[in-house]
């Protein structure tokens, strides 16, 4: 990654600059993501910057704007974290940063999900939309048995093959790097059948507490399970799960206390990787990672 500064031109503010997004940025990123109410932690920001590369918008030594994409092979990628500070939007930062992304990311597929001030910005470079995310969170309610353990079990370390090809058959990416981040610093489920690994859930601490996800099973039963052994473990802690509104994950999220309180609109530029199945997705990592 290089370290050279590019004036962006602007006429009001010629003291912005983009920069490829540094660890010295990084409490920056977090400052600006709290001004947006984003509920990231420092070491969300941490765990994004190793795992992917961006840009940074700085006035005055200031980060005024945040932009990252994370390869999955050379074919595909995700983009996120594209954010502009309040007193700093309308003036074309966003379409700067997303510039620089696609120039950097390209010529691979990229995905990212837009909030609704974002999608004009995405329609214009070519995105189309493919799909709504729903962000379910909350304390759950009741007490939460794990299924039986001939069903789901916590993922042991020679699983991660089988975890990679549940995932692979579910988002036709190439995401290891990934996968070994997130298990590093989470708890990993396993759902059996016949002797076989059906599918595999991820729960970590992020954002105020903890997300599950990835989930990846064949049917929203087996997703249910998965999520089930999850959440009999945490307990009564803050939990957010992002979903698909196809799921059919949804109405009991909410009888569980785990209410919609928003969405995105996930969007593509480029072909999307062709999924094998017969496991899908039920949940993501976040809406960044895609």
């Amino acid at each position: 990654m290089t370290t050279a500064a590019y004036p962006i031109g602007d006429l009001v503010n010629e003291d912005v600059v983009l920069l490829p997004f540094a660890k010295k940025h990084l409490e920056g990123a977090l400052k600006l993501s709290q001004e947006m109410s984003w509920p990231y932690r420092l070491e969300d920001w941490n765990v994004a910057l190793q795992l992917g590369q961006g840009f940074v918008l700085e006035r005055a030594g200031t980060v005024i704007g945040t932009a990252a994409w994370w390869p999955y092979g050379d074919t595909y990628a995700s983009a996120g974290m594209i954010i502009v500070a309040k007193d700093a939007q309308g003036r074309g930062y966003g379409a700067r940063l997303v510039d620089a992304l696609l120039t950097s990311a390209r010529p691979r597929t990229i995905a990212l999900n837009s909030t609704a001030e974002g999608a004009i910005l995405y329609r214009r470079r070519g995105f189309v939309p493919i799909g709504v995310i729903h962000q379910h969170q909350g304390i759950p309610r009741g007490r939460h048995e794990p299924p039986p353990p001939g069903l789901v079990r916590p993922m042991a370390a020679s699983d991660f093959e089988a975890t990679m090809r549940l995932d692979r058959e579910a988002t036709g990416l190439e995401r290891r790097q990934m996968l070994e981040k997130l298990l590093h610093s989470g708890d990993g489920y396993v759902l059996q059948r016949d002797g076989m690994a059906r599918g595999y859930a991820i729960s970590r601490l992020f954002g105020r507490g903890h997300v599950i996800g990835p989930v990846v099973a064949e049917t929203a039963t087996d997703a249910q399970a998965l999520i089930e052994a999850a959440l009999a473990r945490l307990g009564s802690v803050f939990v957010r799960i992002d979903t698909s509104a196809t799921s059919q994950l949804g109405d009991w999220f909410e009888g569980i206390g785990l209410e919609q309180v928003g969405d995105a609109t996930t969007m593509i530029l480029g072909t999307p990787a062709p999924s094998s199945g017969p496991a899908r997705v039920f949940a993501i990592p976040n809406q960044s990672f895609g």
